[in-house]
């Protein structure tokens, strides 16, 4: 029988593992157990029979770790306890890079924390840098090693030296922990090739092709041109291995309690070694069951949330991220929903605003976006989203059928159209993109690039267009401020700040040549965000008001002969940073409600804090478009009194109408 309470035999584990400790030590240790050992047996019930011995056997793991935790962190789990919602405060900014792209090493990065602190950067996010096979490995994602880091990128003290420096500066450290699979070259995968028993049920593996060939019917291609189906016959093992993304990357079998406990004592290794962040990488794709997909199965959330309690026990600073790119009524179980509520993951990416951020951009329409918006649930008040406007990876276009449908569209139709347009294959298109991943079957086509040519920054630079570059900068500028006004963690890409143009060069590295993703993966132009930074480091002052298009009478545009376009964009993005950070309407346990247009180019938000009304507008076309003054007082404001907390200036009304420049974003509060 279950209890709500740890068992005696759990815990006098405990006070033998923490005997060397003091004793305050023990007394938080055990607090902790108690408060957490109800989620951590329920999310290991609902998954394995045998649900009390394991939460024993991670409880053990768990007291071992906080043995060896560093004072400074102990100190850090106190302060994360008594402020739980550090991460979901306005003043909350983040940033991802890969090190070697963004400095080299991660001792150069730590020298590098300046600019970030500089840019009110809070979150890192340094992609893949724990030891991975050699090429070709998945960009890093097929890891040989969770307890070391890239030889070429550094070493684990030197882990434990920059996340040092970050917390220094208030930049907490995020890594991805890859869950769904090891490296063909890992531990686990050679002992089971020598033939250990023991490790080859950490794998999926079958005899003969009978099973993989049921689970192919269900189960699609995540890499129909780099890896056809789903299995990968072992000449060691003699039988077929589970290998969802490449056949060097091997499924682990996490209906195996011995996986559970091994990723449970890695998220304690590398909290203790200063991360703060963990991403949890391909989690959709843990549990494998037969008709389905393999993805989204209910085990995944509870595991999570076994994982999640675990972690609270340990080292409770340390928080989770779901990397989980799925559909978006299949999103928010990520974060919790039911008797799961809040208990899941802490963070998880919201895909499905930034997909339709490109669809309004594209469409110059928010009909879409509105309706699919609305239709996603609440999330937990103790979550939060990641918003964002491109991340490391392609752009797949999760538009539901159902939500086109209901605004007159066709599903298929207008993914395709999102996929020629951003490819610049539609007429007139401003994106410079390049597809990834057709499948000729479904016709699905994905998008790489960098969001300043996705925007329209790089055909501008081929036509030497001026108007088209200050098109294409406020453009950049209002997908910022969309993800920026939504509440939750707001995160920029290595190079977005700069308007960095696609990497004409992507393909000269041999290894990279058959990955178009790395168009929008760039070297940081260190000189330029030297001079960019330095700039605002001699002045000391914040950055100017956001530049608009040329001809709008709201603001004077900063973008002209004088000032570059990395200047230009770099300075909106730190406007608007330091804007929403003195915003509590911005605090991420505030939802954010999407309303019906009264204009199908202008998408309307309304965040409800007890401070106040945040009313969001955001045009999303290259036209003046007209904001009735009387919507103004059907969201609770008055018209008289409100001014635009982006520019500071009040709102110009005449004849009840108040004019909004092209491609521009308001941020309505009452003065």
């Amino acid at each position: 029988m279950m209890t709500s309470k740890p068992p005696v035999c759990v815990l006098d584990t405990v006070d033998a593992t923490l005997a060397p400790c003091p004793s305050y030590l023990s007394e938080v240790f055990t607090a902790r157990l108690d408060r957490w050992w109800p989620d951590l047996l329920a999310g290991l019930a609902a998954v394995y029979p045998d649900a009390e011995d394991i939460a024993h056997r991670v409880v053990k793991l768990a007291a071992l770790a906080f043995t060896e935790r560093p004072e400074d962190l102990h100190s850090l789990d106190l302060r994360r306890s008594l402020e739980p919602d550090w991460f979901q405060r306005p003043d909350s900014l983040g940033y991802a890079a890969y090190a070697d792209r963004f400095a080299g090493t991660l001792s150069e990065v730590a020298h590098k924390a300046n600019y970030l602190e500089l840019l009110g950067v809070t979150y890192l996010h340094l992609m893949p840098l724990l030891a991975s096979r050699a090429a070709p490995n998945d960009g890093g994602y097929a890891v040989a090693d969770y307890r070391a880091v890239q030889a070429d990128l550094g070493t684990l003290d030197g882990l434990r030296r920059l996340t040092r420096e970050l917390r220094g500066r208030g930049i907490s450290l995020c890594l991805d922990l890859v869950l769904n699979h090891v490296a063909r070259e890992h531990q686990w995968a050679e002992a089971a090739r020598r033939g250990d028993s023991h490790y080859r049920a950490y794998f999926y593996t079958f005899p003969d092709r009978d099973l993989p060939d049921v689970f192919d019917a269900t189960v699609p291609e995540v890499f129909p041109d780099f890896a056809p189906r789903n299995f990968t016959f072992d000449e060691a093992l003699q039988s077929w291995v589970w290998t969802t993304f490449h056949d060097y990357q091997w499924d682990v079998a996490w209906s195996n309690p011995d996986v559970f406990c091994e990723y449970a004592d890695i998220i304690f290794f590398l909290a203790n070694a200063g991360v703060e962040v963990l991403r949890l990488d391909a989690i959709a794709f843990l549990w494998k069951r037969l008709g389905t997909n393999c993805q989204n199965q209910p085990e995944v959330h509870a595991i999570t949330q076994a994982l999640r309690a675990a972690a609270r026990i340990a080292c409770p600073a340390t928080i989770f991220k779901a990397e989980a790119i799925v559909g978006p009524r299949d999103l928010v179980h990520y974060l919790g929903t039911a008797e799961r509520t809040g208990k899941v993951s802490d963070l998880a990416y919201h895909n499905s605003l930034m997909v339709h951020i490109w669809s309004m951009l594209a469409s110059r329409d928010v009909r879409l976006a509105t309706h699919a918006l609305k239709e996603l649930p609440p999330i937990p008040s103790t979550t939060a989203w990641i918003t964002y406007v491109r991340c490391h990876d392609d752009i797949g276009w999760a538009i539901n059928d159902d939500d086109a449908t209901a605004v007159g569209l066709t599903g298929w139709a207008h993914r395709a159209f999102l996929s020629d347009f951003y490819s610049g294959q539609f007429p007139d298109s401003f994106a410079r993109g390049l597809v990834f991943q057709e499948n000729k079957h479904t016709g699905d086509r994905r998008i790489s690039g960098t969001l300043a040519s996705l925007a329209g920054a790089e055909s501008a630079d081929e036509l030497g267009d001026d108007e088209a570059t200050d098109l294409a900068v406020a453009r950049i500028l209002l997908a910022h401020a969309m993800i920026f006004g939504w509440g939750g963690l707001p995160v920029i890409w290595m190079g977005d700040e700069l308007s960095l143009l696609n990497d004409f060069h992507w393909d000269d590295e041999i290894k990279h040549a058959d990955d178009n993703r790395w168009v929008h993966r760039p070297q940081m132009p260190w000189e330029t965000a030297t001079t960019v930074s330095q700039q605002v480091s001699a002045t000391g002052s914040d950055s100017q008001a956001l530049p608009t298009v040329k001809g709008s009478q709201a603001l004077p545009t900063v973008f002209d002969s004088r000032v570059t376009l990395a200047k230009c964009v770099y300075d909106g993005v730190r406007h608007l940073s330091a804007t929403r950070s003195a915003l509590p309407h911005l605090h991420a346990s505030i939802q954010t409600q999407v309303l019906e247009p009264s204009d199908p180019g202008v998408l309307q938000t309304l965040r409800a804090h007890p401070l106040g009304r945040l009313f969001g507008v955001y045009n999303v076309t290259d036209t003046w478009r007209p904001l009735p003054e009387a919507r103004l007082a059907k969201v609770g404001l008055d018209a008289s009194w409100c001014v635009d907390a982006i520019s500071g200036a009040p709102l110009v009304s005449g004849d009840g109408l108040i004019w909004q420049p092209p491609y521009s974003a308001w941020w309505i509060t009452s003065s």
